[in-house]
């Protein structure tokens, strides 16, 4: 049997960043707010592990629904069925309000 490469296993490309890119993230990142309602785009940071989603998600576009703590719940359309995703702002872009 092949042996389990864990949650992040083969996703090393899909997560690495650019050197522009490499180090601590900005205060302001963790700090951003978000409206019930607004769209926004999942973008992981790698190099913060906490509220990750999985990286099956990665680039798709949600809406969120309301705040939960620190993070925010996020709908998307997995398919045909709407899946929720706890999701905390590091990991979270502002998209745009027209899809």
């Amino acid at each position: 049997m092949k042996k389990s490469r864990g949650k992040l296993g083969g996703s090393t490309r899909k997560l690495a960043k650019s050197h522009k890119e490499k180090g601590m993230q900005p205060v302001t990142k963790y700090l951003q707010e978000f409206a019930d309602g607004e769209r926004v785009i999942i973008k992981i940071v790698s190099s913060e592990p906490k509220g990750m989603p999985h990286p099956r998600f990665q680039g798709r576009v949600g809406t969120v629904k309301k705040k939960q703590g620190k993070s925010y719940v996020v709908q998307i359309t997995d398919g045909k069925a709407k899946k929720d995703l706890v999701v905390t702002p590091v990991h979270l872009l502002k998209g745009k309000a027209a899809a």
